[in-house]
Protein backbone atom coordinates (compact mmCIF):
# COMPACT_ATOMS: atom_id res chain seq x y z
CA UNK A 1 0.00 0.00 0.00
CA UNK A 2 2.82 2.42 0.90
CA UNK A 3 4.53 1.77 -2.42
CA UNK A 4 1.24 2.41 -4.26
CA UNK A 5 0.72 5.72 -2.46
CA UNK A 6 4.31 6.75 -3.14
CA UNK A 7 3.84 6.01 -6.83
CA UNK A 8 0.61 8.00 -6.89
CA UNK A 9 2.26 11.04 -5.29
CA UNK A 10 5.18 10.86 -7.68
CA UNK A 11 2.84 10.77 -10.65
CA UNK A 12 0.83 13.72 -9.42
CA UNK A 13 3.91 15.89 -8.97
CA UNK A 14 5.68 15.01 -12.21
CA UNK A 15 4.49 16.14 -15.65
CA UNK A 16 2.92 13.58 -17.97
CA UNK A 17 3.62 14.31 -21.58
CA UNK A 18 0.41 14.91 -23.50
CA UNK A 19 0.99 14.18 -27.16
CA UNK A 20 -2.06 15.44 -28.99
CA UNK A 21 -0.31 14.74 -32.29
CA UNK A 22 0.08 11.06 -31.38
CA UNK A 23 -3.59 10.81 -30.44
CA UNK A 24 -4.60 12.27 -33.78
CA UNK A 25 -2.15 10.28 -35.89
CA UNK A 26 -2.27 6.93 -34.10
CA UNK A 27 -5.78 6.80 -32.66
CA UNK A 28 -8.30 9.17 -34.21
CA UNK A 29 -7.47 9.26 -37.92
CA UNK A 30 -6.84 5.50 -38.31
CA UNK A 31 -9.98 4.76 -36.31
CA UNK A 32 -12.24 6.88 -38.46
CA UNK A 33 -10.58 5.61 -41.64
CA UNK A 34 -11.33 2.04 -40.58
CA UNK A 35 -14.93 2.94 -39.77
CA UNK A 36 -15.39 4.65 -43.14
CA UNK A 37 -13.96 1.61 -44.93
CA UNK A 38 -16.08 -0.86 -42.98
CA UNK A 39 -19.29 1.05 -43.68
CA UNK A 40 -18.38 1.44 -47.35
CA UNK A 41 -17.91 -2.33 -47.55
CA UNK A 42 -21.25 -2.87 -45.84
CA UNK A 43 -22.95 -0.50 -48.28
CA UNK A 44 -21.39 -2.33 -51.22
CA UNK A 45 -22.59 -5.68 -49.93
CA UNK A 46 -26.09 -4.34 -49.25
CA UNK A 47 -26.31 -3.10 -52.81
CA UNK A 48 -25.57 -6.64 -53.99
CA UNK A 49 -27.80 -8.51 -51.53
CA UNK A 50 -30.34 -7.61 -48.85
CA UNK A 51 -30.18 -11.04 -47.24
CA UNK A 52 -29.66 -10.53 -43.49
CA UNK A 53 -27.53 -13.64 -43.13
CA UNK A 54 -25.23 -12.36 -45.85
CA UNK A 55 -24.94 -8.87 -44.39
CA UNK A 56 -24.48 -9.73 -40.73
CA UNK A 57 -20.70 -10.28 -40.85
CA UNK A 58 -20.16 -6.91 -42.53
CA UNK A 59 -22.52 -5.30 -40.03
CA UNK A 60 -20.54 -6.76 -37.13
CA UNK A 61 -17.29 -5.51 -38.64
CA UNK A 62 -18.73 -2.02 -39.04
CA UNK A 63 -19.99 -2.00 -35.45
CA UNK A 64 -16.56 -3.14 -34.25
CA UNK A 65 -14.99 -0.25 -36.14
CA UNK A 66 -17.46 2.20 -34.60
CA UNK A 67 -16.62 1.03 -31.11
CA UNK A 68 -13.00 2.02 -31.74
CA UNK A 69 -14.04 5.67 -32.18
CA UNK A 70 -17.47 6.03 -30.55
CA UNK A 71 -15.97 7.69 -27.47
CA UNK A 72 -14.63 10.61 -29.55
CA UNK A 73 -17.42 13.07 -28.82
CA UNK A 74 -15.81 16.04 -30.52
CA UNK A 75 -15.49 17.51 -33.95
CA UNK A 76 -17.34 16.38 -37.07
CA UNK A 77 -19.24 13.52 -35.42
CA UNK A 78 -20.97 16.03 -33.14
CA UNK A 79 -22.05 18.22 -36.05
CA UNK A 80 -25.45 17.84 -37.72
CA UNK A 81 -26.38 15.07 -35.29
CA UNK A 82 -24.10 12.57 -37.01
CA UNK A 83 -23.23 10.67 -33.84
CA UNK A 84 -26.89 10.10 -32.97
CA UNK A 85 -27.63 9.07 -36.54
CA UNK A 86 -24.84 6.48 -36.43
CA UNK A 87 -26.04 4.94 -33.15
CA UNK A 88 -29.30 6.03 -31.56
CA UNK A 89 -29.19 4.36 -28.17
CA UNK A 90 -30.73 4.24 -25.68
CA UNK A 91 -34.18 4.34 -27.24
CA UNK A 92 -36.55 3.61 -24.33
CA UNK A 93 -39.67 4.68 -26.24
CA UNK A 94 -38.94 2.53 -29.28
CA UNK A 95 -38.84 5.54 -31.58
CA UNK A 96 -36.52 3.79 -34.02
CA UNK A 97 -38.80 0.89 -34.85
CA UNK A 98 -41.83 3.19 -35.11
CA UNK A 99 -40.01 5.40 -37.59
CA UNK A 100 -38.80 2.39 -39.56
CA UNK A 101 -42.30 0.93 -39.74
CA UNK A 102 -43.50 4.18 -41.28
CA UNK A 103 -40.65 4.11 -43.80
CA UNK A 104 -41.18 0.46 -44.74
CA UNK A 105 -44.86 1.07 -45.45
CA UNK A 106 -44.58 4.65 -46.66
CA UNK A 107 -43.48 6.65 -49.69
CA UNK A 108 -40.43 5.06 -51.39
CA UNK A 109 -39.20 8.56 -52.22
CA UNK A 110 -38.21 8.95 -48.58
CA UNK A 111 -35.56 6.28 -49.10
CA UNK A 112 -33.59 8.24 -51.67
CA UNK A 113 -30.22 9.39 -50.32
CA UNK A 114 -31.25 13.03 -50.10
CA UNK A 115 -34.57 12.34 -48.38
CA UNK A 116 -33.30 9.61 -46.09
CA UNK A 117 -30.68 11.96 -44.64
CA UNK A 118 -33.57 14.02 -43.28
CA UNK A 119 -35.36 11.11 -41.63
CA UNK A 120 -35.37 10.59 -37.86
CA UNK A 121 -31.95 9.71 -36.45
CA UNK A 122 -33.73 6.96 -34.48
CA UNK A 123 -34.44 5.07 -37.72
CA UNK A 124 -30.95 5.24 -39.14
CA UNK A 125 -27.41 4.00 -38.54
CA UNK A 126 -26.16 0.85 -36.91
CA UNK A 127 -29.12 0.57 -34.55
CA UNK A 128 -31.52 0.89 -37.48
CA UNK A 129 -29.64 -1.80 -39.39
CA UNK A 130 -29.58 -4.07 -36.35
CA UNK A 131 -33.38 -4.11 -36.19
CA UNK A 132 -33.51 -4.99 -39.89
CA UNK A 133 -30.77 -7.63 -39.90
CA UNK A 134 -31.69 -9.21 -36.56
CA UNK A 135 -35.48 -8.87 -36.52
CA UNK A 136 -37.31 -9.81 -33.34
CA UNK A 137 -40.56 -10.17 -35.27
CA UNK A 138 -41.91 -9.97 -38.82
CA UNK A 139 -41.91 -6.71 -40.76
CA UNK A 140 -45.13 -5.76 -42.57
CA UNK A 141 -43.40 -5.16 -45.91
CA UNK A 142 -40.17 -5.83 -47.77
CA UNK A 143 -37.25 -4.33 -45.86
CA UNK A 144 -34.72 -4.53 -48.69
CA UNK A 145 -35.12 -0.89 -49.82
CA UNK A 146 -34.77 0.32 -46.24
CA UNK A 147 -31.72 -1.87 -45.62
CA UNK A 148 -30.02 -0.42 -48.70
CA UNK A 149 -30.98 3.15 -47.82
CA UNK A 150 -29.72 2.73 -44.25
CA UNK A 151 -26.43 1.17 -45.31
CA UNK A 152 -25.80 3.91 -47.87
CA UNK A 153 -26.65 6.63 -45.37
CA UNK A 154 -24.34 5.09 -42.76
CA UNK A 155 -21.46 4.97 -45.25
CA UNK A 156 -22.11 8.62 -46.12
CA UNK A 157 -22.06 9.65 -42.47
CA UNK A 158 -18.81 7.78 -41.83
CA UNK A 159 -17.19 9.35 -44.88
CA UNK A 160 -18.31 12.82 -43.78
CA UNK A 161 -16.87 12.36 -40.32
CA UNK A 162 -13.58 11.09 -41.67
CA UNK A 163 -13.47 13.93 -44.20
CA UNK A 164 -14.18 16.46 -41.51
CA UNK A 165 -11.18 15.31 -39.56
CA UNK A 166 -8.77 15.12 -42.49
CA UNK A 167 -9.89 18.38 -44.07
CA UNK A 168 -9.68 20.67 -41.08
CA UNK A 169 -10.62 19.50 -37.63
CA UNK A 170 -7.41 17.56 -37.03
CA UNK A 171 -5.46 20.72 -37.82
CA UNK A 172 -7.56 22.68 -35.34
CA UNK A 173 -6.69 20.23 -32.60
CA UNK A 174 -3.02 20.13 -33.59
CA UNK A 175 -2.62 23.91 -33.79
CA UNK A 176 -4.38 24.71 -30.52
CA UNK A 177 -3.31 28.15 -29.32
CA UNK A 178 -1.98 29.26 -32.70
CA UNK A 179 -3.11 32.57 -34.21
CA UNK A 180 -6.37 32.14 -36.07
CA UNK A 181 -7.44 29.00 -34.23
CA UNK A 182 -10.78 30.02 -32.77
CA UNK A 183 -11.80 26.51 -31.74
CA UNK A 184 -8.97 25.74 -29.32
CA UNK A 185 -7.49 28.93 -27.90
CA UNK A 186 -4.67 27.16 -26.05
CA UNK A 187 -2.88 23.84 -25.93
CA UNK A 188 -4.55 23.26 -22.57
CA UNK A 189 -7.94 23.35 -24.28
CA UNK A 190 -6.87 20.58 -26.65
CA UNK A 191 -5.65 18.49 -23.72
CA UNK A 192 -8.91 19.23 -21.92
CA UNK A 193 -10.94 18.01 -24.89
CA UNK A 194 -9.11 14.69 -25.03
CA UNK A 195 -9.24 14.27 -21.26
CA UNK A 196 -12.98 14.89 -21.44
CA UNK A 197 -13.31 12.19 -24.08
CA UNK A 198 -11.51 9.71 -21.85
CA UNK A 199 -13.54 10.40 -18.73
CA UNK A 200 -16.81 10.58 -20.67
CA UNK A 201 -16.18 7.20 -22.27
CA UNK A 202 -15.72 5.53 -18.90
CA UNK A 203 -18.75 7.29 -17.44
CA UNK A 204 -20.89 6.11 -20.35
CA UNK A 205 -19.69 2.55 -19.86
CA UNK A 206 -20.48 2.65 -16.16
CA UNK A 207 -23.83 4.42 -16.32
CA UNK A 208 -25.30 3.20 -19.58
CA UNK A 209 -23.70 0.13 -21.12
CA UNK A 210 -23.50 -1.55 -17.71
CA UNK A 211 -25.95 0.44 -15.62
CA UNK A 212 -28.96 0.14 -17.92
CA UNK A 213 -29.10 -3.69 -18.08
CA UNK A 214 -28.39 -3.92 -14.36
CA UNK A 215 -31.31 -1.72 -13.40
CA UNK A 216 -31.85 -2.20 -9.68
CA UNK A 217 -31.43 -5.29 -7.54
CA UNK A 218 -35.20 -5.66 -7.23
CA UNK A 219 -35.84 -4.82 -10.85
CA UNK A 220 -33.04 -5.82 -13.21
CA UNK A 221 -33.53 -4.81 -16.84
CA UNK A 222 -31.29 -6.95 -19.10
CA UNK A 223 -33.55 -6.16 -22.05
CA UNK A 224 -32.26 -2.57 -21.90
CA UNK A 225 -28.70 -3.57 -22.80
CA UNK A 226 -27.15 -2.16 -25.94
CA UNK A 227 -27.25 -4.26 -29.13
CA UNK A 228 -29.04 -7.21 -27.57
CA UNK A 229 -30.48 -8.45 -30.87
CA UNK A 230 -27.04 -8.75 -32.47
CA UNK A 231 -25.50 -10.21 -29.32
CA UNK A 232 -23.00 -7.39 -28.88
CA UNK A 233 -23.73 -6.01 -25.40
CA UNK A 234 -20.63 -7.35 -23.65
CA UNK A 235 -18.51 -7.10 -26.79
CA UNK A 236 -19.24 -3.38 -27.02
CA UNK A 237 -18.07 -2.91 -23.44
CA UNK A 238 -14.85 -4.78 -24.11
CA UNK A 239 -14.11 -2.94 -27.37
CA UNK A 240 -14.84 0.40 -25.75
CA UNK A 241 -12.45 -0.35 -22.90
CA UNK A 242 -9.76 -1.39 -25.37
CA UNK A 243 -10.29 1.80 -27.36
CA UNK A 244 -9.99 3.93 -24.22
CA UNK A 245 -6.84 2.01 -23.29
CA UNK A 246 -5.40 2.82 -26.71
CA UNK A 247 -6.32 6.48 -26.29
CA UNK A 248 -4.49 6.55 -22.95
CA UNK A 249 -1.37 5.07 -24.51
CA UNK A 250 -1.32 7.74 -27.20
CA UNK A 251 -2.12 10.58 -24.83
CA UNK A 252 0.45 9.98 -22.11
CA UNK A 253 4.00 8.78 -21.75
CA UNK A 254 3.21 6.87 -18.58
CA UNK A 255 -0.07 6.21 -16.82
CA UNK A 256 0.53 2.86 -15.09
CA UNK A 257 -2.36 3.05 -12.64
CA UNK A 258 -4.87 3.93 -15.34
CA UNK A 259 -3.56 1.35 -17.75
CA UNK A 260 -3.53 -1.37 -15.10
CA UNK A 261 -7.10 -0.51 -14.12
CA UNK A 262 -8.23 -0.63 -17.75
CA UNK A 263 -6.39 -3.92 -18.31
CA UNK A 264 -8.17 -5.38 -15.29
CA UNK A 265 -11.56 -4.29 -16.61
CA UNK A 266 -10.80 -5.77 -20.04
CA UNK A 267 -9.79 -9.07 -18.43
CA UNK A 268 -13.11 -9.17 -16.59
CA UNK A 269 -14.99 -8.79 -19.88
CA UNK A 270 -12.99 -11.66 -21.34
CA UNK A 271 -13.91 -14.00 -18.49
CA UNK A 272 -17.56 -12.94 -18.22
CA UNK A 273 -19.67 -15.43 -20.15
CA UNK A 274 -22.74 -13.24 -20.52
CA UNK A 275 -22.90 -11.76 -24.06
CA UNK A 276 -26.11 -9.74 -23.59
CA UNK A 277 -26.05 -9.36 -19.80
CA UNK A 278 -28.95 -11.76 -19.37
CA UNK A 279 -27.30 -12.81 -16.11
CA UNK A 280 -28.22 -9.51 -14.50
CA UNK A 281 -31.66 -11.05 -13.92
CA UNK A 282 -30.12 -13.37 -11.30
CA UNK A 283 -28.29 -12.38 -8.09
CA UNK A 284 -25.12 -14.26 -9.03
CA UNK A 285 -25.09 -12.94 -12.58
CA UNK A 286 -25.73 -9.41 -11.39
CA UNK A 287 -22.82 -9.66 -8.97
CA UNK A 288 -20.44 -10.45 -11.83
CA UNK A 289 -21.57 -7.43 -13.80
CA UNK A 290 -21.34 -5.28 -10.67
CA UNK A 291 -17.71 -6.35 -10.29
CA UNK A 292 -17.07 -5.23 -13.88
CA UNK A 293 -18.90 -1.97 -13.29
CA UNK A 294 -16.78 -1.31 -10.20
CA UNK A 295 -13.63 -1.98 -12.22
CA UNK A 296 -14.74 0.60 -14.79
CA UNK A 297 -15.30 3.10 -11.99
CA UNK A 298 -11.85 2.39 -10.59
CA UNK A 299 -10.40 3.10 -14.02
CA UNK A 300 -12.27 6.40 -14.15
CA UNK A 301 -10.97 7.37 -10.72
CA UNK A 302 -7.45 6.47 -11.81
CA UNK A 303 -7.81 8.76 -14.83
CA UNK A 304 -8.98 11.60 -12.61
CA UNK A 305 -6.20 11.11 -10.06
CA UNK A 306 -3.32 10.24 -12.35
CA UNK A 307 -3.84 11.86 -15.72
CA UNK A 308 -5.96 14.93 -15.04
CA UNK A 309 -3.62 16.73 -12.63
CA UNK A 310 -0.56 15.80 -14.65
CA UNK A 311 -2.09 17.30 -17.77
CA UNK A 312 -3.19 20.34 -15.85
CA UNK A 313 -6.86 19.74 -16.60
CA UNK A 314 -9.91 18.75 -14.59
CA UNK A 315 -13.64 18.25 -14.69
CA UNK A 316 -15.28 21.61 -15.05
CA UNK A 317 -18.14 20.10 -17.07
CA UNK A 318 -20.80 17.43 -17.14
CA UNK A 319 -18.87 14.30 -18.11
CA UNK A 320 -21.53 13.26 -20.62
CA UNK A 321 -21.77 16.60 -22.38
CA UNK A 322 -18.85 16.01 -24.77
CA UNK A 323 -16.43 18.85 -25.48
Amino acid sequence: MLKRLTLMLALLTSPVHADVADVVADHILPGYAAFAQATADLDLQAAASCDPDTLRPAFQTAFDAWMAVQHLHLGPVEEAGRGLAIVFWPDPKGLGRKAQLALVQGDPAKLTPEAFADQSVAARGLTGLERLLYPTGPWPADTCPLIRATAADLARLAAEVQGGWTSGFADQLLTAGAPGNTRYLSEAEARQALFTVLVTGLAQLHDQRLGRPMGTFDRPTPERAEAVASGRSLRNVRLSLQALRALTESLTEAAPLTQAALDHAVTLTETLNDPVFAGTATPSGRLKVEVLQQAVEQARLAVLAEIGPALGVGLGFNALDGD
